[in-house]
């Protein structure tokens, strides 16, 4: 009996060792094929990021260039408690200035003989120079200087009458130009005027109206550093009831001058690209390309050092075998 026990004990062994010999290495084997394909797959999710981090690279060097290209207009608004006296260059032709005043609070007295030569209390000056797009035009112009305390309300009042014309529509040309002093300090006051005439548009007032020109301030900087001067203006035309007994060709002409607030409006263009943000992001990007070829690196280490130790325990379980 004890005989027989033990042939079936020996028998069944060889089974039992036959049975682990082979479940194991299959364990194994699926548990290395699933760290391959996890790596695979990590080693594709780095691939991927690696080609946004490129992308990203190429789209933040080709908005850097765009915004280096198509800078942004910036306006900006500076107070100021007085201005600089403009200039107002008046062409009257044929009128003659009765009279010239300044006023304040946006009030003016009621006129006393219109059409009757009355004060000039304005500085004023006359200079003749040929125009700048002829060369053969002699143009006679009045320069008179403007208001300048815009807090006051300060404006500048004129009267200009004319006796007769021969034309259909009568009106009286003007510009305005930055600063009267500049005017007065030019050494050539000729050249000043058609430098003046050839940057400033022109506009004109007709007769038997009083036309207020409300005026503001814009300056420009230009890519080079200059800076320029442009005005803008409102106006607002009132009839002039003429109770005078006069013929049909006497017209009186009425202009006001003022500032319409004390902003002066700054326009610039701005680059929006800053090149340090865009330095600071290249950094991060190549960091992370670096770090991911990195990863990729050693995650092909490891799957050939997993697939070498695979490959080694299935020769040895061969030999074992055999």
């Amino acid at each position: 009996m004890d005989d027989d026990q033990e042939d079936t004990s020996s028998a069944i062994l060889p089974v039992l060792d036959s049975e682990l010999g082979t479940s194991s290495p299959s364990v194994r084997f699926s548990k290395t094929c699933l760290k391959n394909v996890f790596s695979v797959i990590l080693l594709f999710i780095y691939l991927l990021l690696m080609a946004v981090a490129v992308f990203l690279v190429y789209q933040t060097i080709t908005d850097f260039r765009e915004k280096l290209k198509h800078p942004v207009m910036s306006v900006s608004y500076k107070e100021v408690p007085l201005y600089d006296a403009p200039g107002i260059a008046l062409y009257p032709g044929k009128a003659q200035l009765l009279s010239c005043k300044h006023h304040y609070y946006d009030h003016i007295p009621p006129l006393i003989n219109p059409g009757q030569p009355g004060e000039i209390e304005c500085t004023t000056q006359r200079i003749n120079y040929t125009d700048p797009f002829t060369n053969q035009t002699m143009k006679h112009a009045l320069i008179v200087q403007g208001p300048r305390d815009v807090k006051k309300r300060e404006l500048v009042f004129l009267q200009f009458h004319l006796n007769e014309t021969d034309q259909d529509f009568s009106a009286i040309n003007y510009l305005l130009f930055s600063s009267f002093q500049e005017f007065l300090n030019s050494p050539d006051k000729t050249e000043f005027m058609k430098d003046c005439e050839s940057s400033y548009s022109s506009w004109k007032f007709s007769g038997g109206f009083r036309t207020w020109v409300k005026m503001s301030l814009v300056k420009t900087k230009e890519e080079d550093g200059r800076e320029t001067v442009e005005f803008k203006q409102e106006t607002s035309v009132v009839n002039y009831i003429d109770q005078r007994h006069k013929p049909a060709s006497d017209q009186l002409f009425f202009v006001v001058f003022e500032w319409k607030d004390p902003f002066i409006q700054k326009v610039q263009d701005i680059v929006t690209a800053n090149p340090w943000n865009m330095i600071a992001l290249l950094c991060g990007i190549f960091l992370a390309l670096f770090k991911a070829a990195d990863f990729a690196k050693l995650s092909v280490k490891w799957m050939i050092k997993i697939r070498k130790r695979h490959l080694k325990r299935r020769s040895q379980a061969m030999n074992h075998i055999s």
